[in-house]
């Protein structure tokens, strides 16, 4: 099994969007590599939860665990959980599960659609939390460089559309042993779309903070005003969110994987979270495959 299959497992399971199919450009799976069904386990922190780029208000870091079986005709199935860091209460904070399928449409050209749904509890911190369902279809180009477009679509309490388009190159930088790899796969993508999913999610902090309040009251005093003055109205617009820039760096043997990742993000003036604001994000995961 080679190194490489690894990120298949990487587009698969978006465990750094939490739901927003990846939009890290990487190689695709041969022909060779799917006649082989596959199960992996991953394991991942993120110093912050990135979604298409944009965060929450408050900082939201996590650990989380994922399991993938991927059988040789294409068909998927994942699991995930998450746990978040700065939250002492239950020991789930989110899970999720999804399915879908992948194929070549021609030598260089590859496909992929799936669904997943991610289990959120009441008032949840996630930005996305108002569309646990998302449905994702994309294209993947593998020539001198590996370029990707996919569309996502979001719903729940709420409907979104995201588009992302990018290119990236894997670049080899050597080996320690003759049987490892490390490589280096930076990345560029532009991704647009509506955002009717933040007006819910002030409303759900305001409530959320609201009754932290009320609860610390006795303790801390009155909290004061104006806790969260961020205004804003549903986007129902397409619009351009967010430029991203990545720069994954792993380290490969014959069943698993080491990755380190760093994104930086600059938000268009369109976006509803911070415009224009840039916003980074690092993220450490290990995976292993059978």
């Amino acid at each position: 099994m080679k190194p490489l299959s690894f990120f298949t497992f990487i587009l698969l399971c978006s465990i750094h969007c939490l739901g927003q199919a990846d939009s890290t450009i990487a190689a695709p799976a041969t022909d060779s590599l799917k006649k082989k069904s596959t199960f992996t386990l991953g394991a991942v922190y993120a110093a912050n939860a990135n979604y298409y780029g944009q965060k929450a208000e408050e900082k939201i870091p996590y650990g989380a665990l994922a399991a993938t079986y991927h059988h040789r005709s294409g068909i998927y199935f994942s699991g995930l959980a998450y746990k978040l860091l700065n939250d002492t209460g239950s020991m789930v904070s989110a899970a999720g599960a999804g399915m879908g399928v992948d194929f070549k449409l021609s030598k260089k050209l590859s496909a992929d659609i799936s669904y997943s749904h991610t289990f959120y509890p009441s008032y949840s911190p996630f930005l996305q939390a108002s569309n646990p369902d998302n449905a994702t279809a994309s294209l993947v180009y593998d020539n001198w460089l590996s370029s990707k477009i996919s569309a996502d679509y979001a719903f729940g309490k709420t409907t979104d559309v995201f588009v992302t388009a990018g290119t990236g190159k894997q670049v080899k930088l050597g080996s320690i042993t003759r049987k490892d790899e490390i490589a280096i796969t930076p990345s560029i993508d532009i991704t647009g779309g509506t955002q009717r999913f933040y007006q819910t999610y002030l409303t759900e902090k305001r409530l959320r903070d609201s009754v932290l309040g009320i609860l610390l009251t006795p303790v801390l005093g009155n909290p004061p005003s104006g806790s969260s003055n961020s205004k804003t109205t549903s986007s129902t617009e397409f619009n351009i969110i967010s430029y991203n820039l990545k720069c994954p760096l792993t380290y490969s043997r014959a069943s698993y994987l080491v990755e380190l990742d760093y994104q930086l993000s600059l938000l268009s003036n369109k976006a509803q979270s911070n415009a224009g604001k840039l916003n980074s994000f690092f993220s450490a995961s290990f995976y292993y495959q059978f």
